[in-house]
């Protein structure tokens, strides 16, 4: 069986950070690609972040500017988002989903595999 395990949100005040970690258990394929995507409340679900676990190469939206890095322990099988410097408009629910194939990108229709999210909320 596949599972995404978000961990690691919760409230934190405005220029704070926080990590995210992904645990990633039974998760197999072709390329594997990891990735990190938010919704906010009301808005489309946008792609942050993607890591390849063959060879660590990583991918980044453009609104990241910096913020936002990826990570991955390969031993544990699990995948960070660090972010930083956290603002309001990041207030929103963090997945992380699994793409087998590796074809690359932040289209959902290519992550066959999500976990149920994690909750940030940045209080000014």
């Amino acid at each position: 069986e596949v599972e995404f395990v978000e961990s690691g949100g919760g409230l934190v005040m405005v220029g704070g950070s926080l990590i995210l970690s992904c645990d990633v258990r039974g998760f197999t394929g072709v390329n594997p690609v990891i990735g990190w995507f938010r919704q906010a409340s009301g808005k489309e679900r946008e792609g942050i972040s993607s890591i390849r676990r063959s060879d660590g190469v990583k991918h980044y939206a453009e609104f990241t500017k910096g913020r936002f890095t990826i990570s991955s322990d390969n031993a544990k099988s699990t995948v960070y988002l660090h972010i930083d410097s956290l603002q309001p408009e990041d207030t929103a629910v963090y997945y992380c989903a699994g793409d087998p194939f590796g074809v690359g990108g932040f289209a959902e229709e290519r992550y066959f595999y999500w976990g149920h999210g994690t909750q940030v909320t940045v209080s000014s």
